[in-house]
């Protein structure tokens, strides 16, 4: 019970200083275009890495959950809501896993 708290603490401590660092380090603007269009970008990378590979295994078979990424990806592009989007890639989860596997 006690090596619990240890963890948690441990984590609290890693994640406050993740946090805290860089405010107490970088005190003036970032000039360097690469290193603000990385910082710029890192949301979103971590959100990709994070969603990507849930969407393929949350399905009973990998094709039908590629399927949906594919199409949501598309209809995305072509300027579908999130809710069209979320529609269609429900129901093409549903006619792979009906219909072809």
């Amino acid at each position: 019970m006690q090596s619990t708290y240890i963890y948690l603490l441990i984590m609290a401590g890693v994640s406050y200083i993740i946090r805290v660092l860089p405010m107490t380090l970088i005190r003036k603007p970032i000039q360097n275009k690469f290193f603000q269009s990385f910082l710029y970008y890192v949301p979103y990378v971590t959100l990709a890495v994070m969603t990507f590979p849930a969407i393929i295994e949350a399905t009973q078979s990998p094709v039908s959950g590629l399927l949906a990424l594919i199409l949501g990806i598309a209809a995305a592009w072509f300027g579908a809501d999130l809710f069209k989007t979320a529609l269609l890639c429900c129901a093409a989860v549903l006619a792979a896993e009906w219909f072809l596997l």
